[in-house]
């Protein structure tokens, strides 16, 4: 008898962690800057002209280059979608079998027809349909050089967060830059990341009041069944 009870209160359990599981669950550091990989520098010697703990180049710009470098991505992200569809039919269809004719006469009664038939039929459908997306995201994100491809192509990541009073806002990045399409003050537009992977979301008061309860997130996902 207690079997049943048991086995409903694992699937509602199963269903409340289901639906716990598809909210974000970042933490701050989970892009952590990448820290140069250059080995350490011998200590530099006095009354000598070259020191090597100095780095001065001479025919080197600002731009990114090394694991640890920064790069400041310029969001730029407005994407608009729509699609509309629309569909018609209409069929009609009419049959009259006329009088038929059993042993060479036709069948009445009272002198009239009985056998003589006639079908018709009109079939309609009409269905329309229209759906609409659009997103922008501005703003500037400046990461760090985590990675050098065998190419050249630099790995970035980087993250911002926000601390408001009601909450926390946040900016997530990562992608692969091309170091020619940084511009000279070291920046780069994010529609010239590739495989770009940008999250931008929150926590707090105002993001937990933006979302349904786990009861109701349960009845919208399995009901009506």
């Amino acid at each position: 008898m207690n079997a049943i009870p048991t086995a409903i209160a694992t699937v509602l359990l199963a269903a409340l962690l289901g639906g716990c599981s598809s909210t974000i669950d970042t933490r701050p550091g989970e892009y952590a800057p990448a820290m140069p990989r250059e080995a350490a520098l011998p200590p530099a010697e006095s009354g000598a002209v070259y020191r090597p703990t100095t780095s001065i180049s001479l025919f080197e710009d600002v731009k990114a280059r090394r694991v640890g470098d920064t790069l400041t991505i310029q969001l730029a992200e407005r994407t608009q979608a729509s699609k509309s569809a629309s569909t018609g039919a209409k069929k009609d269809t009419k049959t009259d079998t006329g009088a038929p004719v059993l042993f060479g006469d036709t069948v009445t009664r009272n002198g009239e027809q009985i056998l003589s038939n006639e079908w018709e039929s009109t079939q309609e459908f009409d269905g329309q349909g229209s759906s609409s997306q659009s997103n922008r995201l501005d703003g500037n994100i400046t990461v760090t050089v985590a990675d050098v491809l065998p190419n050249g192509n630099l790995y970035v990541r980087g993250e911002k967060w926000l601390t408001l009073n009601q909450g926390e806002e946040f900016v997530q990045i990562a992608g692969i830059v091309r170091p020619v399409d940084i511009a000279a003050d070291n920046s780069v537009p994010s529609y010239k990341v590739a495989d770009a992977r940008i999250t931008y979301s929150g926590k707090g008061l105002l993001d937990d009041a933006n979302e349904p309860g786990l009861i109701a997130r349960l009845f919208m996902k399995f009901w009506p069944l």
